[in-house]
């Protein structure tokens, strides 16, 4: 396979996940547009051809490897191919829901970009107005899609999942379902060959595959990115801080990345309370191992649903001293009242600011707080899914430790360089 064009791939967008999908396609024909100048520069050179020379033999290559007959003359530019492939998506009245491809996907690759989390009204067919789907009724879509696609021919089916449905329910306390690992068997069942998923809530939830393979994305890069514009890396009086014992792991790597102390919050839950909003959670105490006073403090997460224990976190760490509270996290939900609750919150002085990824749709309703700050995820989506089309090692993305480290250590070197 050509590794200039993305032959045989297929983009295949969900309903509401216009944004997202949107962005990876864009950062796809970028990739593959700076790929082409790379290797036809490179190529001029080793064979001593010019530009035009080497467009009309990969156009030659494109043409053969094409499932079409080429008419009319080559193309005298370099042009990616078309990606996305549409769906009919259709509710009926009694709730159930159907999928039909709208183009041959017989022998293509395909891949479906689904925000399973997206409540904002939605349109479809058979929907006079658009309406909201719960996550249920998103999981309906996608088996519909993951089933056409494979009785129409679709060489492989590839979910790109933002956000793993039920990923939260993946132990057992009495007797309950691990929905986590049954969404995982009716994925294999359905014959889903991968799954590319970000911040997974639990790396366990691997253990519960037998064929799909579940590449668990980072977005470290992306939101240091935008925490190096708001604080300085070279301050000696950041702290970072887990939430809970739960988010050690992650907060451990920033500690190391940043090369400071690492301190954890201990909460005491009752597990018979169901957290319902902001206000209401089954936290019974909540202490600090560490020293935050006059600190820069920094949590990190994999997640903000209603965001009620995050913000007694924050009101705990603020009362012992914290200078400056920042949260930044992969999947900032904001479910029910939670943006309004993080709005008067920050209005309190409660906390600075939140970093959160795009993958999880939001319109202006939180996009317009001063105190939140978005990063664009897309673009790791994108560099994946062209690395796993072509069989290239995408380990470098799955582990971007090294790319981190250097963005920290140059921004701490410029800083005090400058000091």
């Amino acid at each position: 396979m050509s590794i200039i064009k993305p032959h045989k791939m297929g983009i295949i967008t969900g309903p509401g996940s216009e944004y997202l999908a949107g962005k990876v396609v864009k950062h796809l024909r970028r990739i593959y547009a700076e790929r082409y100048k790379k290797v036809a520069k490179n190529l001029s050179a080793r064979y001593d051809l010019d530009e035009e020379q080497i467009l009309k033999y990969s156009s030659f290559v494109d043409d053969l490897q094409s499932k079409k007959i080429p008419y009319g003359k080559y193309p005298t530019e370099f042009t990616c191919p078309n990606l996305e492939i549409p769906v009919k998506y259709t509710r009926f009245l009694n709730g159930e829901v159907k999928a039909e491809i709208q183009e041959p996907v017989r022998g293509i690759r395909t891949y479906i970009i689904y925000d399973v989390t997206n409540s904002s009204p939605i349109k479809v067919a058979g929907c006079e107005e658009p309406m909201s789907f719960s996550i249920n009724d998103h999981l309906m879509f996608i088996f519909t899609t993951i089933s056409a696609l494979r009785l129409a021919g679709a060489e492989s089916v590839t979910l790109v999942l933002p956000t793993y449905p039920y990923a939260r329910q993946h132990k057992k306390s009495s007797r309950e379902a691990l929905t986590a690992a049954m969404f995982s068997q009716i994925c294999e069942s359905l014959g889903v060959e991968r799954i590319i998923t970000l911040d997974i809530h639990c790396k366990e939830i691997e253990n519960s595959f037998r064929t799909v393979h579940l590449e668990n994305l980072h977005a470290s890069y992306q939101i240091l990115m935008e925490l190096g514009k708001i604080i300085d890396f070279s301050d000696p009086d950041i702290t970072i801080v887990s939430p809970d014992t739960g988010a050690v792991g992650r907060n451990k790597f920033y500690a190391q990345i940043l090369h400071r102390p690492l301190a954890m919050l201990y909460k005491e839950r009752d597990y018979s309370v169901v957290t319902t909003d902001a206000r209401h959670t089954n936290i019974k105490s909540i202490n600090l191992l560490g020293d935050v006073r006059g600190k820069t403090v920094i949590m990190a997460d994999d997640m903000i649903a209603s965001g009620g224990t995050l913000l007694i976190a924050m009101r705990t760490l603020r009362e012992l001293g914290a200078k400056k509270i920042i949260c930044v996290v992969s999947l900032p939900f904001f479910n029910g009242t939670a943006i309004d609750d993080f709005d008067q919150a920050n209005k309190e002085g409660v906390f600075d600011y939140v970093i959160g990824t795009n993958a999880v749709y939001h319109g202006d309703d939180l996009l317009s707080k001063k105190w939140f700050i978005q990063t664009d995820a897309s673009e790791l989506f994108a560099r994946v899914l062209s690395r796993l089309h072509h069989g290239r090692a995408i380990s470098p993305l799955l582990d971007n430790r090294k790319i981190v480290q250097r963005l920290v250590d140059d921004a701490q070197k410029e800083r005090t360089e400058d000091q």
